[in-house]
């Protein structure tokens, strides 16, 4: 079984609301500030976790206080952690002796961070001053989280669709509107799914992005799982919503024999239409790349009766296939539905008869030495060819393809 992990990002993501939850989920904070030594910087910053009420829910917030600070200039403090560039902070990562997914990991997540700020700024990512996302909070929180992670042993990594946020932050070059250019690019370069919670808050920083960016598998709904813990990381402010990243984990649930791909089903009831445009249709969808086409017959409205039209096909297909709908009949709208769909491994292999070649199409599931066939069929058309010419019955035909399969395929 393999351990997963869903990150629920109601009111977003920051690395320390990563740190929350995985402490909250059993990592011991000890663990991690040992561990953490390695990166020779624990004289900038202590580490500790409190429970705190986040809109009536208790919840692990874990503070990470930069001892540079100076209290009075309190949202300026980023002037006072050193400014650091991605070199340095690789060689750091890289000579702390941490396990080696560890190591990877983190450097994976400098890596993309400083790629997005570099594009936002116009600069090489090698270039980029780490100084608004907080040098040492950054280092802390990114590795830290990769920490976690590993002690957890979580093998893949999913995650929810993130909220935009509002409003404006104070940053090194004055004020940036929220989501900041960072944050963008990061969600960009991985097309993350998003939506507005209406909350006009800084909800997703660039430290929260580039950790999910990076380590996320896909994002959208939970993975098939079975639940064992959820743990709760608070954020710092308390918002309209319970400020909480929630991450659960559990084992992975994953069917053994089948393969799964997602495909689009279109459908439209036609009730005015000549019933010699479907032949036509259906041709046409087939060769657009249409993975199946089929029609029933409905009763509709003011009792007349019409034609259900269903169309699978893949999701890139989708707009070529709607356009060929609505060319072709007189529809006026047509619903898509996504849907998964198990599917047998296929392949086509040629049976020599008496007759001449013939295609077999094989589908089997398992890999390997686990692989069984399902189900056999020989490929009608040249079933159909070689019945006409030989006048034969197809079915006869059919069996001698399969006869002839088994006696060459004998293990």
């Amino acid at each position: 079984m393999t351990k997963v992990a869903y990150l629920d990002c109601v009111t977003g993501i920051a690395g320390d609301m990563c740190l929350g939850a995985l402490v909250d989920s059993g990592v011991p904070l000890e663990y991690l500030i040992e561990q953490l030594k390695g990166l020779k910087i624990d004289h900038e910053y202590e580490l500790s976790e409190e429970k705190v009420q986040r809109n009536g829910q208790q919840a692990t917030k874990v503070h990470v206080k930069l001892l540079k600070e100076d209290d009075h200039e309190h949202h300026h403090h980023h002037h006072h952690t050193p400014a650091r560039h991605l070199p340095e902070i690789e060689r750091m990562i890289q000579d702390a002796n941490l396990p080696s997914r560890v190591t990877q990991c983190s450097l994976d997540i400098f890596r993309r961070l400083a790629i997005a700020e570099g594009a936002v700024h116009g600069v090489s990512p090698e270039k980029v001053h780490f100084h608004e996302v907080g040098a040492t909070d950054a280092i802390v929180d990114i590795v830290g989280t990769c920490l976690g992670l590993d002690y957890l042993d979580i093998e893949t990594l999913y995650c929810s669709a993130l909220p935009t946020g509002g409003g404006t932050v104070y940053a090194a070059h004055g004020r940036l509107p929220v989501p900041v250019p960072a944050v963008l690019k990061l969600w960009e370069s991985r097309q993350v799914p998003i939506y507005s919670n209406k909350i006009e808050k800084e909800l997703v920083t660039p430290t929260g992005a580039a950790i999910a960016v990076t380590l996320v598998k896909s994002f959208g709904q939970p993975p098939n799982m079975v639940l064992e813990k959820v743990g709760l990381g608070a954020g710092s402010q308390d918002l309209s919503l319970p400020n909480i990243l929630r991450f659960w984990i559990g084992e992975s649930v994953t069917k053994k024999n089948s393969n799964v791909d997602i495909v689009a089903v279109l459908e439209t009831q036609i009730d005015d239409l000549s019933p010699q445009v479907f032949g036509y249709l259906f041709d046409v969808l087939l060769n657009a790349g249409a993975l199946d086409v089929f029609t029933q017959s409905v009763m509709m409205k003011k009792s007349r009766p019409g034609i259900l039209l269903t169309v699978i096909c893949s999701v890139d297909k989708i707009e070529i296939c709607e356009e060929i709908i609505f060319r072709e009949t007189t529809t006026l709208g047509i619903r898509q539905m996504i849907q998964k769909r198990s599917i047998l491994d296929r392949e086509i292999k040629t049976v020599k008869t008496q007759y001449g070649e013939v295609r077999v199409k094989i589908a089997s599931q398992g890999k390997g030495e686990n692989k069984t066939i399902i189900n056999l069929h020989p490929e009608y058309e040249d079933c159909a060819t070689i019945a006409r010419e030989f006048n034969q019955p197809l079915t006869t035909i059919q069996k001698i393809v399969l006869d002839a399969f088994y006696s060459n395929n004998r293990t």
